[in-house]
């Protein structure tokens, strides 16, 4: 009887740790957003003299200052265009090559996998160069065109290896009822594996979207006209050399971030699923 109590005691006092541990993680990962939410809404003066979260006099304007001075509304939509566009074709592409590598039978495919997913072993940075020199061949630097396929091209390898790695869990008896039933090869990829696969593409969105919003150095490589560049060069526009504006920068980045907190928010249902496990359906 004391061992049942002694133990409920210890499993009690441990979980209360944890809770409290992940806590305190979560508070140390908030407070730098909400310390950038604050800062947007004060002035110059105030940004690091009143360190309160809730500012005395709220300056809702800096948002609209942030938006007309930087430029805003074009490079959101830049950013809006580039973001759906490269998701999109990644998905598709990426979804296309998962499934052709984990069902169809074709020469080599081992070994075009296996590229794949070395080139996960390459540093993004580290292909800027050859990026920019193929892009400047093909006369398609400084287009938009020219940017979404090097991204598209950023994000396939990692997206083919999460989503082969689902449909070769995926039970084949799904796809000899599809075939039965009338399906082609491309009808099960998109009546079968896509609608089954929802976890992980969820995944695969939410990375890539990450990736494309929040992406800077490349797009300053490729773009040499304003009117193309995505919204996170625009912020740079309030760091001066000399002088940096801190309540329209941090009004900036607040805009920046709500669309990827959104569809982090809209999605979340999907993420835990396609990241722990490969194996859960429907």
């Amino acid at each position: 009887m004391r061992a049942a109590i002694y133990y409920k005691i210890k499993k009690s006092t441990i979980n209360t740790l944890i809770h409290l541990f992940l806590i305190s993680v979560t508070v140390i990962c908030l407070y730098p957003l909400l310390w950038m939410v604050s800062s947007s809404l004060k002035t110059q003066e105030t940004v690091f003299k009143d360190f309160s979260l809730i500012p005395h006099q709220l300056h809702l304007n800096n948002y609209v200052l942030a938006w007309q001075e930087g430029g805003f509304g074009r490079c959101f939509l830049n950013s809006i265009f580039y973001t759906a566009t490269v998701v999109v074709g990644i998905v598709i592409i990426a979804s296309l090559a998962a499934y052709a590598f984990s069902r169809l039978k074709f020469p080599g495919k081992n070994v075009l996998f296996i590229m794949f997913i070395a080139a996960m072993m390459i540093p993004i940075p580290g292909s800027f160069v050859a990026l920019y020199v193929l892009l400047n061949k093909l006369h398609l630097r400084n287009t938009p065109v020219g940017y979404i396929l090097a991204m598209i091209n950023v994000g396939l390898s990692v997206s083919i290896f999460l989503l082969k790695t689902f449909f070769d869990k995926m039970p084949k008896e799904l796809e000899d009822a599809a075939r039965m039933d009338g399906c082609s090869k491309l009808g099960i990829w998109w009546h079968v594996a896509l609608p089954l696969a929802k976890p992980v593409l969820a995944v695969v969105v939410v990375f890539n979207t990450l990736a494309v919003w929040n992406e800077y150095i490349l797009a300053l490589i490729i773009f040499d006209s304003r009117q193309f560049m995505p919204l996170q060069v625009a912020i740079k526009l309030f760091q001066g050399e000399f002088v940096t504006n801190y309540p329209l920068l941090m009004a900036g980045l607040t805009i920046a971030a709500l669309p990827v907190i959104i569809v982090y928010l809209v999605m979340q249902k999907y993420i835990v699923k396609g990241v722990t496990s490969g194996a859960i359906y429907g």
